[in-house]
């Protein structure tokens, strides 16, 4: 039944926004992290969507940010079998990278705060609340119009098998 491999384009699309959602709240949740593990304030992350690729199911909860999806350190981390069945070829989304957002990050003058320099400056990171919820509602609305066509092309479906009854 070749013509339900056409669920994976919505389907495609859902998965992408989920994780693209995912990276949002990351990003809501260290709006103010002065010090990562490096030491360096957290900067803003954005997911790097592309079209047509392969893909293999993955659970977008262990998804390590940061991590260029497919690579064989990304495959580790997730602890991916590179089980051929179970990779395919389909048109639809993918998030391929997860890249920081170079805009500036912002001084802020206190030299009594921990993270504050020999000037007495600290920078506070790249991340604008405003801007992750409009993102957020972009995600949200992106995968409901996923869902809906998925639920559509399912009806038809159902619909046409039932043609020759």
């Amino acid at each position: 039944m070749a013509f339900l491999s056409r669920l994976d384009i919505p389907l495609s699309g859902m998965m992408a926004q989920r994780l693209r959602f995912d990276v949002i709240a990351h990003n809501a949740a260290n709006a103010e992290t002065t010090r990562t593990e490096d030491g360096t304030p957290f900067r803003r992350q954005i997911s790097v969507f592309a079209e047509d690729l392969p893909y293999k199911n993955i659970d977008t909860r262990k998804f390590a940010l940061g991590k260029v999806v497919g690579t064989p350190e990304f495959n580790r981390i997730l602890g991916l079998k590179l089980d051929e069945r179970r990779e395919r070829r389909v048109a639809g989304v993918k998030v391929i990278e997860i890249v920081e957002d170079e805009t500036p990050l912002t001084p802020v003058y206190d030299p009594s705060h921990p993270d504050a320099n020999e000037e007495g400056y600290y920078y506070l990171p790249n991340v604008d609340i405003a801007e992750e919820q409009i993102d957020a509602l972009a995600a949200t609305r992106s995968h409901e119009s996923n869902y809906a066509i998925y639920d559509a092309m399912l009806n038809m479906t159902k619909k046409a098998l039932t043609i020759g009854k």
